[in-house]
């Protein structure tokens, strides 16, 4: 993968084009096809911006992580990345079988009990 690949994968999957981007984001076509092209770095300012704008984590926009999708915390809809450790649980998950998951749904649901005596 190009080092900017996930930038231009995500304009695609939008279905927009770079004129249309840049007009969403008021700036200068060439400078975005400078980063999407890799032939300059992406200011961390504007890697926020886009970000904010596909509704990704940075890690996720910098390649650290594959999962793409921010959770919506329902209390005050404020978008939160996820932690570390949120990331690990959910990668051991992914490991279980179905058998397993169900298992550790049912754990889940006793240990919440527990917490609200």
């Amino acid at each position: 993968m190009q080092r900017y690949q996930r930038i231009r994968d995500l304009r695609e999957d939008c279905d927009l084009t770079q004129d249309a981007l840049c007009q969403k984001l008021y700036m200068n076509k060439s400078t975005y096809t400078y980063y999407e092209q890799g032939k300059h770095s992406v200011p961390l300012d504007f890697a926020v911006t886009l970000a904010d704008f596909y509704h990704v984590s940075l890690d996720y926009l910098a390649g650290r992580t594959n999962i793409k999708e921010i959770l919506v915390n329902n209390k005050n809809r404020k978008l939160t990345s996820l932690s570390p450790e949120e990331l690990k649980l959910i990668g051991q998950f992914r490991t279980l079988n179905k058998r397993n998951r169900d298992r550790l749904e049912d754990f889940l649901e006793i240990l919440e009990e527990t917490q609200k005596k």
